[in-house]
């Protein structure tokens, strides 16, 4: 096969790889921020990479793809509290100064809390340009003893967002699980995405071992532990909650360099091609699948031919292919901009799993999966 370039900067640390738990589109809010100037603190969980439009400026100044407050001229400091999409486990974090050059936060913390629904009770959030925090919202937001959380990144200094210093990776060493955030920048000023990379932490010991659950699903645990190709979209997306809002939403790699020149297919319309691409996840909790959904939702000229899952419990190791895969559904013909259902009748083997390999071919898109079934319990 030909050598392909990698899909990944070298430079991004290994937690990258993770589900980003505080991203809107994996249910993350920003549910508080002292002040909105000239950029509301919302734009730090958009999915998408921070814009530069040159010229435009708003009533409040130059518009900013970010969080950007005024320059502070009273004491203390900004900060904003966010709800995780779900509770779970930081492995690191990613603050994003791109395009803020000259007014970029100077330094950060971050602190975290795990909260009760009662206990994380915040006024609903109305954000607009040119906002501030009231003396009332402020007086409701002390109750919540933020300032004391606990502190799982001191203050740090930033880089600027010039294209080779605007990343501000930093790790994270706490196993605890959390379900909000205080994001503290000192004094003020502009960051433009903010990622928490990590592992959801579902609470299994309420789940009950006759009740049909998601078991791949990132809401639920669920995490991408290896892959041959991501080109275009990072197989993480496909174990996120909804269906996808486009081909960006998904799953999808480069073209295979060792198609053949002619395609041809067998019996069953499948076509006959040498090459795959995988990716392999663990599952949030070991069980039985009786059901799956594959979705190629937006994936029309660029969905793959076909599928085939595989499931094992063995530990990880660095070499997927040397694992003993038992075959979970087996060889399917794909089709584009839909949804596939699979029922217990279609499936090969059931499990008990732990981890699961999806493999592709010859190459291209999908939106979502889904695999339905029951936990094990020890």
């Amino acid at each position: 096969m030909a050598e392909r370039k990698p899909t990944f900067v070298k430079q991004q640390p290994k937690f990258t790889e993770l589900n980003d738990l505080v991203s809107e589109r994996n249910g993350g809010r920003v549910l508080f921020a002292t002040d909105d100037w000239f950029a509301v603190a919302d734009n730090l969980l958009k999915a998408e990479e921070p814009e530069w439009h040159e010229g435009e400026f708003t009533e409040c100044g130059k518009w900013m793809d970010g969080w950007e407050t005024r320059r502070k001229r009273i004491p203390g400091h900004d900060w904003a509290i966010i709800r995780l999409g779900v509770p779970g486990v930081l492995y690191g974090i990613l603050l994003d100064t791109a395009f803020f050059t000259g007014n970029y936060a100077p330094r950060f913390s971050l602190q975290a809390a795990h909260l009760s629904p009662e206990e994380a009770h915040i006024p609903h959030r109305e954000s607009k340009l040119g906002g501030a925090a009231t003396p009332e919202m402020l007086k409701i937001l002390s109750k919540l003893g933020s300032e004391n959380w606990k502190e799982i990144i001191p203050m740090t200094s930033l880089c600027g967002g010039y294209q080779d210093t605007r990343h501000n990776f930093h790790a994270v060493d706490n196993k605890e699980s959390w379900t909000h955030v205080r994001l503290n920048i000192y004094p003020d000023g502009g960051i433009a995405r903010f990622r928490l990379y990590g592992e959801a932490r579902p609470n299994w010991k309420d789940v009950s071992p006759d009740k049909l659950i998601d078991l791949i699903a990132m809401a639920n645990g669920g995490v991408c532990v290896g892959y041959s190709d991501a080109h275009y979209g990072h197989p993480r997306n496909i174990i996120r909650s909804g269906r996808g809002i486009n081909m960006g939403d998904g799953w999808e790699t480069a073209r295979r360099l060792d198609r053949p020149c002619i395609l041809e297919a067998d019996e069953n319309g499948i076509l006959q091609v040498p090459g795959c691409e995988w990716a392999v996840f663990r599952l949030g909790h070991n069980g039985t699948i009786t059901r799956i959904e594959v979705d190629t939702n937006h994936f029309k000229g660029n969905f793959p031919d076909s599928i085939h899952i595989e499931g094992t419990t063995e530990l990880p190791n660095t070499d997927w292919s040397a694992r003993s895969w038992k075959t979970l559904l087996p060889l399917q013909k794909l089709s584009p901009h839909k949804q596939h259902f699979y029922m217990e009748q279609d499936l090969h083997t059931k499990g008990p799993f732990t981890y699961i390999r999806v493999t592709i071919a010859p190459d291209g898109g999908i939106s979502r999966l889904r695999l339905w079934g029951y936990c094990e319990h020890n």
